[in-house]
């Protein structure tokens, strides 16, 4: 029995965008800036791909940038504006960021810029009171993550957005594991900047988009032709970027009844292993991804035991899940995010993640709970 368990890292691409990616690249292929008729039909795959993906958000299609993904969106929302002052300023973001933004946020930093990481409480959520203390006068932009990948924890956009508001500064939001999964609303959100990402809901892998709101300016970070309103030159990704249109659209669709369905899945599994020893849950309980569920093994050593080693024994048994340790040359390291939340270094070398999707059924969450107790009775320490 073969059970896939890690759709935060990616989704299989549903059979409506392979439909539409095959279509374009056998009949819709020519380049979307060229003036003739092979162009035009290649333009307007890529127009209506981003009315379908500006639906998702409730944009205006104008406000939407694609990109080659979550992370050149992410790196588009704070390297553009950065560039558009010629003196280095003092940016905000979470301590629980995606790499997307820490890294960047590290570029700038040895650029002169100044970087602000807001802590985090034991289950990854930022205080509001913490950003509202740490915006200065040369504060020029804030990102924090919508929905933490790697411990599910969402935190409170709508209420820091509010503070940006009344400062002045930009507000981005990585949404990559959100959309699809979460209402967005762009009318509604107090964002400038939101990051989506394709292939986190089904849409395939190779394209992303940046929405900016109208009137919000970024320096493009790629020079040439032009494309994507200037914003973003090179030509565009036409049979990707369809099948994230219509990926988008028909996530919006089944967002409400999907979601339900997910929570049901995700909490009958936190259920199942709520008694297993050795095995804590991270994040936060209730303000939680519909279709996350994460841990730390607290017998962790780093060496004989951690989460890698689960992901491995799981592998073997067909199930497939995700861990927070990155190995870097054979060694474990421990994970940014759980040291930030307050995890020991050996707590954080034992995180796990599983994620749930569209083809997971309550087959598959039975199973995975008795394969994993299995697991880990062989694991834990007598």
């Amino acid at each position: 029995m073969q059970v896939y368990l890690d759709y935060s890292a990616t989704t299989p691409t549903r059979p409506e965008a392979i439909a539409i990616i095959q279509k374009i690249l056998m009949q819709q292929w020519g380049n979307p800036s060229s003036l003739h008729e092979w162009g035009n039909r290649a333009a307007l795959v890529v127009e209506t791909a981003r009315m379908q993906v500006a639906g998702l958000i409730n944009a205006v299609p104008e406000s939407i940038i694609f990109t080659s993904g979550g992370t050149e969106a992410d790196n588009l929302a704070i390297m553009g504006v950065a560039r558009c002052y010629t003196t280095p300023q003092h940016i905000i973001i979470s301590s629980v960021e995606h790499s997307a933004i820490s890294e960047p946020a590290k570029m700038l930093e040895n650029w002169g810029w100044e970087v602000t990481r807001l802590g985090v409480n034991h289950q990854g959520r930022v205080n509001p009171e913490d950003l509202t203390a740490a915006l200065r006068d040369n504060t020029v932009l804030v990102s924090v993550i919508y929905g933490q990948s790697e411990i599910g924890t969402v935190q409170p956009i709508v209420e820091l957005g509010k503070i940006m508001e009344t400062h002045g500064a930009l507000f981005h939001t990585d949404a990559v594991q959100v959309a699809g999964r979460l209402p967005l609303d762009v009318q509604t959100l107090p964002v400038d900047l939101l990051s989506l990402s394709s292939h986190k809901l089904y849409g395939g892998l190779g394209t992303g988009a940046l929405y900016v709101r109208p009137g919000v300016e970024l320096i493009p970070l790629l020079g040439g032709g032009g494309q994507e309103n200037g914003m973003r030159s090179g030509t565009q990704a036409t049979p990707a970027i369809a099948g994230f249109g219509v990926a988008a659209e028909l996530a919006a669709q089944e967002l409400e009844t999907e979601r339900e369905r997910l929570i049901l899945l995700r909490d009958r599994l936190f259920a199942i292993l709520a008694d297993v020893p050795g095995l804590m849950p991270t994040g936060d309980k209730i303000h939680r991804l519909p279709h996350h569920l994460s841990f730390y093994l607290e017998f962790a050593d780093g060496e004989k035991i951690s989460g890698k080693t689960l992901v491995r024994q799981l592998n073997l048994a067909g199930i497939g899940i995700s861990a927070g340790a990155a190995c870097n040359s054979g060694k474990l390291s421990p994970s940014p995010i759980l040291l930030a939340m307050g995890y020991s270094q050996k707590a954080a070398l034992g995180g796990i993640r599983l994620t749930l999707g569209k083809q997971t059924t309550v087959a598959d969450i039975d199973w995975t709970g008795i394969v994993l107790k299995q697991i880990l009775q062989r694991l834990t320490p007598s």
